[in-house]
Formats: C-alpha cells, structure tokens, sequence
C-alpha cells in the first residue's frame, strides 16, 4: 500500500495531504541551502512476534531566508519517504511523521513525547507553538513538535476530528511520502536545528506498540 501526500490535509479515507518543512537562518544570504540527510533502517520485533522494519529515504530539506530578508522568519521545503514492513498482517499501522525544531538548542539527545500536543520531551526546555496554517514559532532556548499529517475524519456525532497520523489498515506493507512541503518558521534570531522523527503504532491481536525512530539533526542556519 502506498500513500503519497502533496497537501496540508487529510480527508478521512482519502489520505492526500501532508506538509512539514522546517527553518532556517538567522543573517543567512540569499541563496537556498539544499540538504541531503541519509537513508536509515531500523528493526525490531514487537510483543506479539511480529518483526517491524522501519526505513526513511529521500529525505531532503531546501532552507532559505524569509521574502523580508529578516533573521527572525525562515522558510524550508522538505521531503522524506517511509516504507513500513512487517513480518505478517496487523490489524492497524497508524503512522506519524514530524520534525523537532529547536532555536539555540541542540538536538542531538532529543525525543519527542508521542503526542500530538507539540511538546518535547527534554527537561528544562520551553516548548514553542505550532500555529494554524503551517507556521511554527520558537523563540531562543524553545523547542516544539511538528507534525506533517493533518488526518480529518468525523467522529461518531459527525463532528470533525484532526489525528496526526494517518492509518494503514490490513496489511504488511505501507509506504507514506511528502515532497517539497512547505514550512514557515518564525521568532528564531539565533541558531536553529531541525530533526525528522516518525512513530509507527503498530497494532496487533494482543496490543499496540509505538515503534520511534529518528533522523540525523541538521542545520537551520
């Protein structure tokens, strides 16, 4: 099964949407910065005996200063693809991507909390706020969750419901993509690095397991 995303939201059982990007750089000069971060595997077996591998590929990131030329507003356009595989059907993938942006801080010990809150799960660090609209903003010594799936569905009184995952139902197989999605970033005048991390749920006969994995942190400028 395969799911690519080029928009912002997801209507619930067409999965088509998706958006994340992620910033840029205080005093940068005028000309795109283009990065390539490496392709990653990870393995794993869950509780019930089901063998998860879990692969990021194609993940790049264009970063450029604002229109205004300003240092505290960057914008980035980033793309990534994840293929999920397990060793026999599940009931359920639910499959959650984003990005951990920080402003002054080093992310290299980062986790994020798996949860679609925006928090982060490092002590002593301020959280920042992902607005509507696509746009995150981060102030010196915060950082914030960014989701990229904006999965809309109707909950059992018909009112709408926003997930940040998007499900893959019955399978053994997934693959999720986003390409050149676009991200505002703002309130950052100092240094600011960037970190993709995806979490997979996968769910079974006798439970469910979060499976997290985590890319190389790069630089916003």
């Amino acid at each position: 099964m395969t799911i690519r995303f080029t928009r912002l939201s997801v209507l619930a059982g067409v999965p088509a949407a998706a958006a994340i990007a992620v910033l840029a750089t205080a005093g940068a000069a005028a000309a795109d910065v283009h990065v390539s971060l490496p392709s990653q595997t990870q393995t794993l077996t869950t509780g019930d005996g089901v063998g998860v591998t879990l692969t990021r590929s194609g993940e790049t990131a264009t970063i450029s200063p604002s229109l205004g030329s300003t240092p505290l507003h960057r914008n980035a356009w980033v793309s990534a693809t994840y293929n999920v595989n397990t060793s026999k059907p599940v009931s359920k993938i639910k499959f959650q991507a984003g990005y951990i942006v920080g402003c002054q801080v080093n992310l290299n010990g980062f986790t994020n909390s798996n949860t679609p809150s925006g928090s982060v799960s490092t002590a002593g660090v301020a959280s920042g706020t992902v607005n509507e609209g696509g746009s995150i903003s981060v102030g010196p010594g915060q950082a914030v969750n960014y989701y990229v799936y904006d999965y809309e569905r109707a909950d059992p009184f018909g009112n709408d419901q926003h997930k940040s995952w998007v499900p893959i139902v019955k399978t053994t197989h997934g693959e999720v993509s986003y390409t050149n999605e676009t991200m505002q970033v703002n309130g950052c005048a100092g240094y600011a690095q960037a970190r993709s991390f995806a979490n997979v749920y996968i769910i079974g006969d006798h439970g469910e397991q979060i499976v997290s994995f985590y890319g190389q942190p790069f630089s916003l400028g």
